[in-house]
């Protein structure tokens, strides 16, 4: 089942090893602190560094060790929710905007990525959306048949009797494909990314937490076990590894560990065979699989929740290995060669958030569709900080809800998992 030389480390980690800062004294005063030096953070530092603005991003643990260096890559518009769905809840002007900005976040991070010249294999592939049941698959015909105008997204149907152009299994009823999702690799992109924000000028701190923020009459102190820093503006970007120093934004994101593995290096061939096109995959369940083949085409990797509650990558390796495999048979005997786990950040609206809570900027919730949306909506957030208009979008116009009795500690995440593996077999 393991290679030998099992790691619980991610993949990307191999061409990408996680950076080790300059131990530095702290500056006693800056213009804007960062918390997290994920994409949502860095993002946000990038900005308020280039504006002139003295910038300090303070990390708890090793740079980008979070869920910016764990994820599948995979990129979408980002937004769970559906115009209809979001019109009930917020209009239909608020529902336009918040679509409208997915689609622009998918589109800024091509945009970015280019203009920086940054190296992580990013490219336009097209996602193949597979339907698990029937059901689902008219689910997924009746919307690429009724796009809502301005918001409309270049898509394909195909049905099961043609799917094995798209994917090497009998394990689906047809599907979409979304023609321009994207794929990187995000620990290629997050070392670009810290590349240029310390070329910038900003400051990065690693093993140095917020302990506790208060404010003051210049901003805000936050203290840290290096001492303590001055700041006018500071800015949160924590999203799933968000602690109690926010107290107030950990009640509204819910961390969700989401397991992948990633196969030894097989034949290009069987690879080849099990997504012929390339493209990066996920799937109609609400206890969704997503997957894709690495960069060089060798390697299958496999994302999904595999238990109830949170779990050891070494003990969901073999739950994953076993749904892959029966989806693709032919990689039955492909062996595990990393097992690894990072924390999603939630929210009990399946909507990201952006805006501000006593004085601080925040962006987080990206509910698995983090790579453009936590990099667009920290660079937004960094906007707001410089005091530009064009850093508020539609999710600023949507209440960061939370629920009684929820503190950070997701205890509801066991049931939820159970109810909603019931409805994917039942739908």
């Amino acid at each position: 089942m393991f290679t030998q030389d099992i790691k619980t480390d991610p993949y990307w980690w191999e061409a990408s090893p996680r950076p080790k800062m300059r131990d530095l004294p702290l500056p006693a005063k800056v213009d804007v602190l960062v918390i997290g030096s994920g994409y949502t953070g860095l993002n946000a530092a990038l900005v308020t560094a280039r504006a002139g603005r003295s910038t300090l991003v303070l990390e708890k643990g090793v740079v980008g060790e979070g869920c910016s260096t764990r994820n599948g890559g995979q990129i979408s518009t980002s937004v769970k929710p559906s115009f209809e769905q979001l019109s009930r809840r917020h209009g239909d002007k608020t529902a336009y905007a918040v679509l409208r900005d997915g689609h622009a976040a998918l589109k800024w991070i091509e945009n970015f990525t280019r203009d920086e010249n940054i190296d992580c294999g990013f490219r336009v592939c097209g996602r193949f959306h597979a339907a698990h049941s029937p059901k689902a698959f008219e689910a997924l015909r009746r919307d690429a048949e009724h796009k809502v105008p301005g918001l409309e997204v270049e898509t394909e149907i195909v049905p099961r009797s043609e799917q094995h152009r798209e994917i090497g299994t009998d394990g689906y009823h047809g599907g979409v494909i979304l023609h321009r999702h994207a794929v990187l690799d995000p620990g290629r992109y997050h070392a670009g990314l810290l590349e240029r924000v310390l070329k910038a000028g900003a400051t990065v701190a690693d093993h140095c937490p917020a302990d506790r923020i208060e404010r003051s009459e210049f901003g805000y102190i936050v203290h840290t076990p290096r001492g303590r820093v001055v700041a006018r503006d500071v800015v949160v970007g924590t999203n799933g590894y968000t602690g109690q120093v926010t107290s107030w934004l950990r009640r509204r994101v819910i961390p969700i560990g989401s397991y992948v593995i990633a196969t030894e290096p097989m034949p290009r061939e069987t690879m080849a065979q099990v997504i012929p096109q390339d493209r990066i995959v996920s799937d109609t369940r609400k206890v969704v699989y997503y997957y894709r083949l690495s960069p060089d085409g060798t390697r299958m990797v496999f994302g999904g929740r595999v238990s109830h509650g949170e779990t050891d990558p070494m003990v969901s390796g073999p739950l994953l290995h076993a749904e892959m495999a029966r989806l693709f048979p032919q990689l039955r005997n492909a062996r595990i060669s990393h097992s690894w786990v990072g924390f999603v950040g939630y929210t009990f609206d399946t909507l990201a958030h952006s805006g501000s809570h006593d004085g601080m900027y925040y962006a987080m919730g990206y509910c698995g569709s983090g790579v453009s949306m936590a990099s667009y909506l920290g660079m937004r957030s960094g906007q707001k900080v410089l005091g530009l208009a064009e850093g508020y979008t539609g999710f600023d116009k949507t209440e960061f809800q939370t629920r009684p009795l929820y503190y950070g500690n997701p205890w509801f995440l066991a049931p939820s998992v159970y109810y909603y593996r019931w409805r994917d077999s039942r739908n």
